[in-house]
């Protein structure tokens, strides 16, 4: 039986793993080292953390990370706490591989095994959260199949696919 200590011992070298990892992907963005970074960075830094908040959620993250006046500077001491909490809830995590598959199944109303540029195109422009043309740009040039010129779900839900070591 663990005693209360070794509980609190090994939640607060969680704590402090997870401070680490926080600030240490923070700083890869203070480029002045003056513990601030651009506002536009933070959904980076978030994403580079293994979350994956929806839109309207990390626009509320960063609306609670900034200063009552907008500087278009998001300061560690204001990152911190909040990473810090989001990744000790583990909020925010992505899917796993078998529902990003399913959710590509639900795509491919012909059960053919892949999409088209132009069906994953349209799914991704005109659905939900539309992506903006940057984020298109990227998903396609990891999703194609460079052979095949389509979107082999199967492989694309794999390489999605985050290991939750966390």
């Amino acid at each position: 039986m663990a005693a209360p200590a070794d509980e609190k011992e090994s939640a607060e070298s969680l704590l402090a793993e997870i401070q680490a990892k926080a600030a240490q992907a923070f700083d890869v963005f203070d480029h002045e080292s003056n513990k601030t970074v651009d506002v536009r960075e933070v959904v980076t830094i978030i994403r580079s953390l293994g979350c994956c908040p929806s839109e309207g959620e990390l626009h509320d993250l960063l609306a609670e990370m900034e200063e009552e006046e907008p500087t278009g500077y998001i300061r560690f001491d204001r990152f911190l706490p909040i990473m810090t909490n989001i990744l000790m809830e583990r909020k925010y995590k992505p899917l796993p591989e078998d529902q990003l598959q399913k959710a590509f199944e639900v795509l491919d109303a012909e059960k053919k095994g892949h999409l088209t540029v132009e069906e994953l195109t349209k799914f991704m422009t005109e659905e939900g959260e539309p992506f903006t043309q940057e984020e298109l740009e990227e998903m396609l040039s990891a999703a194609v199949d460079p052979d095949k010129g389509v979107i082999m779900y199967k492989d694309y839900a794999s390489l999605m696919a985050v290991d939750d070591n966390t």
